[in-house]
């Protein structure tokens, strides 16, 4: 057997449903430390701050870190080798910035790719997506394809992630912590600065560091008194619903949009998420990598990363890696796209975008 068709059995019918990765993670200061999770800004009930389901005070889950953020953190890996000769490198040269498509947060319905020449490129691929044909875009973006895209402002096709992993930690107890700033000098006292005669000015006094500061209160982070983990999913049952028209190239599309899930999904996560927020695996407990079938059977799995690597390199030669480029940001087209117009054809807008391409 080649070894572009060594995970077939994942492709078939009766093939499992999906892989799922749990590992148990702890901060480097021990099960007991303080970890930050992500905060949100407020909205629609919610007051802002750290996104805790249940009960602040019993049985409650904290999201560390959302499947969004994981999957920016993940999707990067396909710019260094030995993994960018996988897929396509483009390029949309912004200004004086040249920006990886593999940055851009929506993927292949970003405001940045879409105002460039690659724009009607694309929304024939998203469209060749909705009449159910994947091929276009796994030749120009084949990571939309495994971590998700919404083309939110134009076709509305939209693809579920086929990779997705989330950190939340269980039963947290929410802690405060306050600091104060105090400048090098007393400005006022030492007649280097006039004192502030009303609060807007005692307020510009402080943005400038030039009076004392209390900061009083504000989120000090959490303990996981029941554990932190990161699960993982690789939907297999999403992927083998892409398609093409034509049977075989189906089936090198298929391998080849599973060669880099494998790759994405056995890859070393990074372990710095944000100050205060530094995991690593927790030694004390098992970690779980699991093939899961239809009828709910679990077995372990003992794929490697070397292992999904090698096979990702021969499934991208035999369905062929797309052209690598770079393109200009249009502003012309940007201002079409402001306005109201979907490029030259003066198409209307899709509607309010959302996270889904994150």
């Amino acid at each position: 057997m080649s070894t572009a068709k060594s995970f077939d059995t994942y492709l078939q019918a009766d093939g499992p449903a999906a892989l799922v990765i749990r590992e148990p993670l702890m901060p480097v200061e021990g099960e007991d430390g303080v970890l930050f999770p992500a905060t949100f800004a407020g909205g629609d009930g919610f007051p802002g701050g750290y996104n805790i389901d249940g009960d602040p005070q019993g049985e409650n889950f904290c999201l560390v870190d959302s499947v969004g953020s994981q999957a920016n953190r993940i999707e990067p890996l396909f710019e260094s080798d030995p993994y960018a000769q996988l897929v396509p490198q483009i390029a949309i040269k912004a200004g004086d910035n040249l920006i990886n498509l593999l940055q851009a947060g929506h993927r292949a319905g970003d405001a940045l790719v879409r105002c460039s020449e690659l724009q009607e490129e694309l929304q024939q691929a998203f469209k060749e997506v909705l009449r159910g044909n994947s091929e276009a875009m796994a030749k120009i973006a084949p990571t939309s394809l495994i971590f998700g895209v919404w083309d939110s402002r134009d076709t509305q096709a939209k693809l579920p992630r086929l990779v997705s992993s989330t950190i939340r930690a269980r039963n947290v107890r929410q802690l405060r912590r306050s600091a104060q700033f105090n400048p090098a000098t007393d400005f006022v006292r030492d007649g280097l600065l006039d004192e502030p005669l009303d609060k807007a000015a005692k307020d510009a006094y402080a943005v400038r560091g030039f009076i004392h500061v209390p900061a009083t209160g504000t989120h000090g982070g959490v303990i996981a008194e029941g554990g932190v983990v990161r699960t993982a999913t690789l939907s297999l049952a999403a992927l083998k619903l892409l398609s093409t028209k034509d049977p075989e190239q189906t089936q090198k599309l298929r391998r080849y949009i599973l060669g880099l899930s494998l790759v994405a999904f056995t890859a070393h996560t990074a372990n710095y998420l944000r100050q205060g927020c530094l995991l690593v695996l927790n030694p004390d407990k098992e970690r779980e990598f699991s093939e899961v079938y239809p009828n709910g059977k679990r077995t372990p799995c003992t794929l490697t990363h070397e292992a999904a690597l090698k096979f990702a390199q021969a499934a991208a030669k035999e369905f062929g890696v797309g052209e690598s480029r770079t393109v200009d940001f249009d502003k012309e087209r940007a201002k079409r796209d402001v306005s109201g117009e979907a490029g030259a054809k003066g198409k209307k807008k899709g509607k309010k975008s959302e996270a889904a391409g994150a």
